[in-house]
């Protein structure tokens, strides 16, 4: 039996309700990590095989536990290589440094502009050369998400093919060697899913906007934590409220016509896609989910992570760059070529299972490209699935009242939880500036007083000397 312990906050069959997701953070911060994670689970649970999520709970104490009780450390990453992720990138470190079983790093990226500037480096340079070292003692490999990615660790002293390899997303292999999307006749009628990221330049804000006033029959999917609060409970904006080309606020339009859905896992989000006739949008894993389910769908990126990944898996998308002010949605439908995924699936599906063979990591397909009896589809049809959260403009005013009796006073508790640990952290911090203050106040005197001593030693062998 394999025991694999994995980089994530649940296993695809937990049934986590959106309190709780809402307060143990279970998606790390964006429901997308579900759909990369998904994949990972159903390709590496072979028979006999337990797969179990270190919930975000990577400090190294935990090095001693981990060696004992599994075999394999598996850590799915997304845009890693970046400042505000490099603190976790140290812990990791030093907690694979303690560990002896083997650890494989299945995708991970480099964040930066559109056009990065690899040759100038980045502050956490250091950070991600000592976590790659690291993860090569225990592995083989270390799959990258793209070329702009292996471009940077090349540059940092790593060889491509020997200690890095692009593989893509993994949430591309979710179903195998094969990708079929629908050839779908999208109309003003047709059923339309929209993501957006409020990252993406006021060009695209813009467009995304306008293509949903253009089919009016469309479903805002969020991703961000702070979206799955808002929509559970009406508040808080997101964004200042001025805003007009992203739902930041319960009294956008597509919040009070009950056009938002968030998602607590990756099953359903799936099956909801698969009734779409187009999903569009900046969002990378809101239109992965998408092109995985079958549906046609238009990405736009906006950065270097997004942009590597769209190239490497021939997404079918719309530069920023070439959205003017004019540019409808129903202009790129006609043009698009959907199909543009699937033609390349096969070749990169290839390299994702060598690159699993390489770690020597068990999988579904070591048989057959075609497995009939997956362990993981067996487990998930047997999971009782939570439905997507809806807003609170779409839900009855009993449940409406249940969400806030539930939710608030324990949001309350938190935020008293938060307010008394600042007041005894002041009174910390004033009880060391006052020993601070105390030992200033000794050294100056003690500095004064070796002055003294100095002088007079000063004047006595002079007095010496003088006389003399």
């Amino acid at each position: 039996m394999k025991r694999i312990i994995i980089r994530a906050g649940m296993t695809p069959f937990e049934q986590f309700d959106a309190e709780y997701m809402m307060k143990e953070n279970s998606i790390g911060g964006n429901v997308g990590n579900l759909i990369y994670q998904y994949s990972i689970f159903r390709t590496l649970m072979t028979e006999g095989t337990t797969i179990t999520p270190d919930y975000y709970y990577y400090d190294e104490e935990r090095a001693d536990e981990i060696n004992e009780n599994f075999d394999l450390y598996v850590i799915p990453l997304a845009d890693a290589f970046r400042q505000e992720f490099a603190p976790s990138l140290r812990k990791y470190t030093r907690l694979i440094k303690k560990l002896k079983i083997p650890v494989v790093v299945i995708g991970v990226g480099l964040r930066a502009p559109f056009e990065p500037d690899l040759k100038g480096g980045f502050p956490f340079d250091e950070d991600v050369k000592a976590f790659v070292s690291a993860v090569l003692e225990r592995s083989s490999i270390i799959g990258l998400r793209g070329e702009i990615t292996s471009k940077y660790l090349t540059r940092l002293g790593f060889r491509e093919g020997i200690d890095h390899k692009v593989i893509g997303c993994p949430s591309m292999y979710a179903f195998g060697r094969d990708l079929n999307i629908r050839e779908t006749n999208i109309t003003k009628d047709s059923m339309i899913s929209v993501n957006s990221s409020r990252l993406s330049p006021k060009n695209v804000l813009d467009f995304i906007t306008r293509g949903m006033e253009e089919y009016p029959n469309h479903y805002f999917i969020p991703q961000w934590m702070k979206e799955l609060k808002l929509t559970y409970t009406g508040t808080h904006p997101i964004a200042d409220l001025s805003v007009t080309n992203y739902p930041v606020k319960m009294s956008d339009p597509t919040y009070m016509n009950d056009r938002v859905r968030f998602f607590l896992n990756a099953q359903t989000w799936f099956d909801f896609l698969k009734e779409a006739d187009l999903s569009f949008g900046a969002r990378l894993h809101g239109n992965i989910t998408a092109t995985l389910a079958g549906t046609p769908s238009i990405l736009i990126p906006k950065d270097a992570r997004m942009r590597e990944l769209t190239d490497y898996h021939q997404l079918t998308h719309i530069w920023a760059n070439d959205i003017t002010a004019d540019t409808r949605l129903s202009d790129i439908v006609e043009t698009a070529d959907f199909q543009s995924p699937a033609r390349i699936q096969a070749k990169n599906f290839d390299n994702f299972v060598d690159f699993l063979n390489t770690n020597e990591l068990e999988h579904i397909y070591q048989d057959t490209n075609y497995p009939e009896n997956v362990p993981f589809d067996r487990e998930m049809a047997k999971t009782e699935l939570l439905p997507a959260v809806k807003p609170i403009t779409g839900i009855s005013m009993e449940e409406a009242i249940a969400r806030f009796e539930s939710f608030f006073p324990e949001e309350e508790k938190k935020i008293a939880a938060i307010q008394k640990r600042d007041k005894d952290k002041d009174k910390k911090i004033k009880t060391l500036q006052g020993k601070l203050n105390k030992q200033t106040k000794m050294v100056k005197h003690q500095e004064g007083t070796l002055n003294r001593k100095a002088v007079r030693m000063a004047l006595k062998t002079a007095d010496l000397f003088a006389k003399k």
